[in-house]
């Protein structure tokens, strides 16, 4: 039962029409301009995974030490309920190999992901991955061996060893998922099963980053150039419609010669997700999922519910787009393509990124700031896109007596700046939370996981509204605000409405094919944009290309972490009394309490309808008010 759940969050931002650039790379072959190599960029801008091992063999000798102690576990077995003494040891050497399973994982991770073709760390991020399960294997005894204890019993045993304070919300929080813990036999079964029945999602990720060839198309100016995750971006954004068009039909394609095994690798993972379910006597996918947090059902019913009775506003933003673009058809390659290009904002050098983030977030106090800083000049992130290395952005935690690290793949777009804000709200929650929390509470719920980082986003773009130099960059900045609720929160209720009929047809006695999910995707896609826009063929390939479908149910949490951050922005741009140290609280809080309690604290209540609510009322307001600007031109 080793305490995996902050070390699996590899906090990932990945928003429809997120943009990235490289714009002066030297071509790898004739006409082809290709990423460079690692040691092309200067070292201020990668990050320093030295902070966690000096060495790859350092890492190999905690490595061994970990799997040479593992045995120790054997000692307890068969004795927690025996006396409060033997169950605190137990926890506490749980907690202590945890912490250096967690640093050791991280570290092989982004070794890999600096370079996904390198066989060397793809075998070291599996070994340690194998560790893992053997980890949870000999663990396995502790959470039923805690649930054979009778209540009065365990009450006794927190009331006479003062070591077992720090573990009391966890042991309530074990024993309100009584039912579903499994006997020592089975859990041990489960745990060992985790290597083989858990590797789709990395199966994905190989063909997605290292297999995966994107054809060259031409740009702007006739060039052929390579296409990438990041420049397929950069080229929707094309005033030019035939690169537009050429980028989409060349990127789905890529992926439609891959069909068949993206289709079966999800899924396999939906099976998956529903044997572990049914394992532990959920009904559903969804109902294992949500318990794990304590998060009502009706949260994730009455968000789908909330936004299908709220897309008129949308369906209007779409035939505006296809009045001010002045097409007869408007296809998806269209939706990104600056309705005020002449506004355009880039910033060529990552310095000033740095700058528009520091400057954006002074509501948030000249501590938080202080510490923004010493992220961005101690080697937490990893800036540039290079050959191999993983696409978009994400924080991953490192660990819990270092700190946490930021990959991006920075090319000089406005979108490239929200991300290093958005990953950088993800780096403050987790180094807030080290400083405040016990290492068994340092992770967060994915249900929390997102406030901080979409707060950050929500504090910025007010800012670059507020500031727009002329009527043109202010309407640039309202589409942007607009495309940015697009993409957190209505695209991600749209691929969670998905992942539910997925799970559901399985569930029900169904099965999936590619062509099944993508048909799903297709009208689901359809309904969310309405009748104005024209789907092409292979783009609801889409479905069988999107991370976040390996963790099941995840992207709902982007939607609701978006409600809640937005009303958080609110309350501390308005100076709200109070606002801002319960967000600081809210930062500096783990898994030492329910989510939707957490959030209670911090003035949000996501159980009512508000938080969702104001997103959709906000989104109706900044289409109002674009489409009365634009039309003024």
């Amino acid at each position: 039962m080793f305490n995996h759940g902050k070390t699996a969050i590899l906090y990932s931002f990945l928003i429809s029409g997120v943009l990235f650039i490289m714009s002066d790379m030297q071509p790898a072959q004739a006409q082809v301009n290709a990423a460079p190599t690692r040691d092309q960029v200067d070292a201020k801008y990668k990050w320093k995974l030295e902070d966690l091992y000096p060495t790859d063999d350092a890492w190999e000798k905690v490595f061994n030490n970990l799997k040479s102690r593992l045995p120790e576990f054997k000692s307890f077995e068969g004795k927690l309920g025996g006396s409060p003494e033997t169950l605190a040891e137990c926890l506490a050497l749980n907690d202590s190999l945890s912490m250096d399973f967690s640093r050791l994982i991280n570290y092989a991770y982004l070794k890999k992901d600096e370079d996904n073709r390198v066989s060397h760390y793809q075998e070291m991020n599996d070994r340690v991955s194998a560790l893992g399960s053997e980890f949870g294997s000999v663990s396995a005894f502790i959470e039923p061996e805690i649930l054979a204890i009778p209540d009065d019993t365990l009450r006794s045993f927190l009331a006479r060893e003062p070591r077992l304070a720090v573990y009391h919300f966890y042991l309530e929080n074990l024993t309100r998922r009584k039912a579903h813990i499994m006997s020592t036999e089975v859990e041990n079964l489960l745990a060992m099963s985790g290597n083989v029945t858990r590797g789709f999602g990395q199966i994905f990720s190989m063909v997605d980053d290292a297999d995966i060839k994107y054809p060259p198309v031409k740009n702007e100016k006739g060039n052929l150039v390579e296409l990438t995750k990041e420049r397929y971006g950069v080229m929707l954004e094309s005033t030019d419609r035939q690169v537009r068009k050429d980028a989409s039909d060349a990127y789905n394609q890529a992926y439609f010669a891959y069909e068949n095994t993206l289709g079966t690798t999800l899924s396999s993972s939906v099976n998956s997700d529903i044997f572990y379910a049914r394992a532990r006597k959920y009904n559903t996918a969804l109902e294992a999922n949500l318990d794990a947090y304590n998060i009502p059902k009706d949260v994730f019913m009455n968000l789908i519910d909330a936004v299908d009775k709220n897309l008129e506003p949308l369906h209007r933003y779409v035939t505006l787009r296809k009045k001010v673009l002045n097409l007869d058809t408007l296809y998806t390659y269209d939706m990104w393509v600056p309705l005020v290009p002449e506004a355009k904002m880039e910033f060529p050098k990552y310095e000033d990124a740095e700058a528009l983030m520091l400057d954006a977030l002074k509501p948030l106090g000249k501590e938080y700031l202080d510490n923004v800083k010493t992220a961005l000049s101690s080697g937490w992130i990893d800036v540039y896109e290079t050959q191999g290395k993983g696409s978009g952005g994400y924080t991953a935690p490192g660990a819990y007596t270092a700190h946490p690290y930021i990959l991006l793949n920075y090319a000089g777009t406005l979108d490239n700046v929200f991300t290093l804000a958005h990953e950088m709200g993800h780096a403050m929650h987790t180094f807030y939370t080290n400083r405040n929390e016990p290492f068994i509470y340092s992770g967060h719920s994915l249900f929390t996981a997102e406030v901080a980082s979409t707060c950050n986003e929500a504090i910025m773009i007010q800012y670059l509204i507020d500031r727009a130099k002329d009527k043109d960059q202010k309407l640039y900045l309202l589409n942007h605000f607009i495309n940015q609720i697009l993409g957190t929160f209505y695209a991600q209720v749209m691929f969670s409405e998905f992942e539910l009929k997925i799970h559901e047809i399985v569930e029900n006695g169904g099965a999936l094919s590619a062509k099944t999910m993508r048909q799903i995707y297709r009208d689901i896609y359809q309904k969310y944009y309405g009748p104005d826009l024209v789907m092409e063929p292979d783009k609801d390939m889409g479905c069988l290309r999107i991370s976040h479908f390996y963790r099941d149910y995840y992207v709902y949490q982007y939607a609701t972490s978006y409600a809640a951050s937005l009303l958080l922005s609110q309350k501390i741009l308005t100076h709200e009394k109070g606002a801002l140290d319960s967000y600081r609280t809210f930062i500096s809080t783990g898994n030492s309490d329910y989510p939707i309690n957490i959030l209670k604290k911090a003035g949000i209540d996501m159980t009512s309808p508000v938080p969702v609510e104001n997103v959709t009322r906000l989104f109706a307001g900044l289409v109002d008010q674009f489409e009365k600007l634009i039309l003024e031109k």
